[in-house]
Formats: structure tokens, C-alpha cells, sequence
């Protein structure tokens, strides 16, 4: 009865991680591809060529990030960012969101190299309590 334990319990150390992640892969891949349903009905892969293909989406999401980062490195698209910005720091509740959002993004995709070197433990938000912080 020992032995049946310990292979059924093997087994699920194997099983676990390999069904959890392709849950969760199918699980992002199936959100990303609901961005094919903003496409008009008759411009949606599946209507023109007959079948799903999972995937798609997010492949067509990876094209539109890196068309929209072309567009954006250039001056031009560098004036149209300025725009946006300027018109979004006009709405009260959106340019609290959206500025922190974009510090966010900037602090974590920084090229300098100098974003979040340590991580360490402050005492916060009482004596007692201790939370991750990143230097």
C-alpha cells in the first residue's frame, strides 16, 4: 500500500505542473485571440478562411506592437505621442492612470540597466510587518 502511494504521488508531481501550465498557456492564448472579435465580422479569420486557428491572435497582436513601436520611434510618431499625452492630461481620472502606468512601464522596461537592481525587505507598513521592495 506504501508503494501505490508513493507512485501515485510521483505521478502527480509529474502531471501537476505540465496540466497547470498548459492551462494556463491555452487559457492566455484563448484572451489574446479574443482580440480577432474586434475585427469587423467579415475580416475575422475564422468567417474567411472556414476554421480557428489558435494562435492567431496572438500573432496578430505581436505584428501590431511592432508596426505600432516602428511608427513610434520615428519623429513623427514621437509628435503624435506628444499629442496624446497632452490630451490625456487634461481628463482628471485618466491622467492619474495613465501616468502611473506609463512610470510603471518606463521603470521596468528602462534601458539603462539601473531599474530594480535588489530587492529587500522594509519594514512596512508597521514595525511588525515586513514587504518587498525593489532598489
Amino acid at each position: 500500500m506504501g508503494n501505490l502511494r508513493r507512485y501515485l504521488i510521483a505521478g502527480l508531481l509529474v502531471w501537476l505542473p505540465i496540466v497547470v501550465t498548459v492551462l494556463i498557456l491555452k487559457f492566455l492564448i484563448d484572451l489574446v485571440d479574443g482580440t480577432l472579435l474586434l475585427l469587423p465580422a467579415a475580416a475575422q479569420p475564422e468567417n474567411l478562411i472556414g476554421f480557428r486557428i489558435p494562435g492567431l491572435g496572438l500573432v496578430l497582436s505581436g505584428v501590431v506592437l511592432l508596426v505600432t513601436g516602428m511608427i513610434m520611434t520615428n519623429l513623427m510618431g514621437r509628435s503624435m505621442v506628444s499629442f496624446w499625452e497632452g490630451l490625456l492630461a487634461r481628463i482628471p481620472v485618466v491622467r492619474a492612470i495613465y501616468s502611473a502606468s506609463k512610470q510603471l512601464t518606463q521603470t521596468l522596461f528602462s534601458g539603462s540597466g539601473k531599474s530594480f537592481r535588489k530587492v529587500v525587505m522594509v519594514r512596512y507598513p508597521h514595525a511588525g510587518a515586513w514587504t518587498l521592495a525593489f532598489l
